[in-house]
């Protein structure tokens, strides 16, 4: 009789033990399921509201694979005739970006340390452009 009794108690312990696992396993799936749900809700709102603005480059980015820094400017006219200028001042072996550059013709210039120029032109930004400068 009292192997039966501990019988029955470990059975009734395995199968409670069995039933509350069952149901912290869906409340694990379903928790997993509205976040998956939420991120993607996050995601293709993310999506929708990032509209491309014809009249704007989103990026200009320059690479410098020259042996020193340099020092990139650049200027033109926005649609406005706004005058825009920008300049930075790029490590050797960096990359800097300006972000949101009005589309357009922009004159530019390459400064080495020295302040010697070491190219000059211009460059019509229309789309998302990188720019490598490298020894000639």
């Amino acid at each position: 009789m009292n192997k039966q009794f501990k019988l029955f108690f470990i059975m009734l312990f395995f199968i409670n033990n069995v039933g509350f696992s069952q149901s912290d396993f869906d409340k694990a799936l379903k928790s997993g399921e509205i976040i998956i749900n939420g991120l993607s809700i996050l995601k293709s709102s993310k999506t929708e509201t990032k509209t491309s603005n014809p009249k704007i480059v989103e990026n200009v980015c320059i690479k410098n694979k020259l042996a020193e820094k340099i020092t990139f400017s650049m200027v033109g006219k926005d649609d406005q005739d706004n005058v825009v200028k920008k300049e930075m001042v790029i490590q050797k072996d960096g990359k800097e970006c300006i972000f949101e550059l009005p589309k357009g013709i922009y004159t530019y210039e390459i400064i080495l340390p020295n302040k010697e120029i070491y190219k000059k032109g211009e460059y019509k930004f229309i789309e998302d452009t990188t720019i490598t400068v490298k020894a000639e």
